[in-house]
């Protein structure tokens, strides 16, 4: 699966000139040595550009915006460190031109060391900073509690929390989504606009179905890729019940999406997947979504680019897997509780157990018994989730996101596709709120509850209307 790198990060430290150089060059060390145990990488101005290594002057903050400079695109975030009171204009002049997310922290004062050689009096210069950001409109974050040491599990908490913000911008502000083929003419719930995705650097790649099949008549059933393939799916689950022309025929489709992904450096798909490869192929593509779905490659079923959105925004955040669901059933008179539900798309990782390969009985109504081969069939398995999904609308981008889990509850034994039970506080509030703000039937979902950073990350640095799950 791919991997989600942690967040490198360029530090800053604040100062103001009659505080002791002692916090600054404790700060440099504690913060460094504390980042570097959690797995970042990170960038610092030489302790001998500026005075102590802090930035206070314009001379200094000169050189401060010259050092990121020279870095542009090595760093995805900024920690303002402010071991003293720090001062407002020299940070600005350093930072107006970052380009990335920006943490405002500050160090705790400690009650026994108070006087004047040892008085931080960062509580109330991190306030000032805020201030002074905001009236340059500079974009900041600042986290819960208002001063935190970095030894503490409370900054781990919070450098946790900007380091999945600054993934979801950085992969939010660069990303291209594969549609393949048209949207399908009843599913006018899962239209977007392409240009107001393109104004928030999102691009949309499309491919007709014709070209997917012209490419797949070009794999002969024997090709090493197809054969690959074809081993490599019935290991991923069960295939058992399945012909093997279908086999065959999933194997070929699945090295089509493979290359288009790569030609095109997809970040994300959303594919067309009912009735034209059911009649032509007689196969679903539930089980390759699952897979793609499962190493990382967000992918959404109905042609719905919007959850396609939001499924690589969860996975930014999470570092996991992501599936896009329904909105299915209530589950029986709990208000709180419902069925999420898909054909298949949802990736091994999040299942109790392996799937099982079966006919789509849904569809088999509209093409015939044994000719829509591919949903993987399961449960889904207990765990937290973050949720959520985007619209555009009047030029602006809009979307949900909120937490829950998925339960141990049963689902009926013959109840078709991959399913959980899922449990979100105030569901029946929430229910109301997707319905009258035009948002999908559709959900994407992923473990973990990551709904913070992405909320402030759509919010504060993307420019997206966020309502709050």
């Amino acid at each position: 699966m791919e991997t989600i790198p942690k967040t490198t990060f360029a530090l800053f430290f604040g100062n103001r000139g009659f505080f002791p150089a002692a916090l600054i060059a404790q700060a440099r060390r504690e913060i460094r040595t504390r980042l570097e145990q959690m797995g970042h990488k990170v960038l610092m101005l030489e302790e001998t550009a500026t005075r102590h290594g802090a930035v206070e002057t314009r001379t200094e903050a000169r050189r401060y915006a010259e050092f990121l400079s020279q870095h542009r695109g090595e760093f995805g975030g900024v920690i303002l460190s402010l071991p003293n009171f720090g001062d407002e204009s020299g940070a600005v002049m350093a930072l107006q031109d970052a380009g990335v997310p920006i943490l405002v922290h500050a160090y705790p004062d400690e009650l026994d060391k108070m006087g004047p050689t040892m008085r931080r009096d960062s509580f109330c210069g991190k306030l000032s900073i805020m201030d002074v950001f905001c009236q340059y409109g500079i974009k900041f974050t600042a986290l819960q509690p208002h001063t935190v040491a970095p030894a503490s599990a409370a900054f781990t908490a919070n450098i946790d929390y900007f380091d999945r913000l600054c993934r979801v911008v950085g992969g939010m502000r660069r990303m291209t989504i594969g549609a393949i083929g048209a949207r399908t003419t009843a599913f006018k719930t899962v239209r977007i606009d392409e240009l107001t995705l393109q104004r928030h650097g999102i691009t949309i790649e499309t491919m007709d179905l014709s070209d997917v099949f012209l490419r797949i008549e070009a794999l002969e059933a024997g090709n090493k890729l197809v054969r690959e393939k074809a081993a490599f799916l019935t290991g991923y689950t069960d295939f058992s019940a399945v012909p093997g022309e279908a086999v065959a025929n999933m194997a070929r489709l699945g090295v089509v999406l493979d290359q288009i992904t790569e030609e095109f450096q997809l970040d994300a798909l959303a594919i067309r997947c009912w009735i034209e490869l059911q009649k032509k192929l007689h196969i679903s593509p539930c089980t390759l979504l699952s897979e793609l779905n499962n190493r990382g490659v967000a992918t959404a079923c109905e042609v719905d680019i919007g959850s396609a959105v939001m499924m690589r925004a969860l996975r930014l955040a999470s570092g996991q897997v992501t599936t896009c669901l329904d909105w299915n059933n209530n589950y029986g008179d709990d208000p709180d509780k419902c069925i999420l539900f898909h054909c298949g798309p949802v990736p091994q990782k999040m299942m109790r157990a392996k799937g099982k390969v079966t006919d789509h009985s849904m569809l088999a109504h509209a093409v015939g018994p044994g000719c829509s081969w591919g949903c993987n069939t399961g449960r889904i398995a207990a765990m937290p989730i973050s949720f959520g999904n985007v619209l555009t609308q009047d030029g602006k981008i809009k979307c949900y996101v909120g937490e829950g889990h998925f339960t141990e509850d049963e689902i009926a034994e013959d109840f078709f596709g991959c399913a959980g039970v899922v449990h979100i506080a105030n569901l029946q509030n929430l229910l109301q709120t997707i319905g009258m703000t035009g948002h999908r039937h559709h959900v994407g979902v992923t473990p973990g509850h990551v709904a913070g950073p992405i909320r402030d990350a759509f919010s504060a640095y993307l420019g997206y209307e966020v309502t709050k799950a």
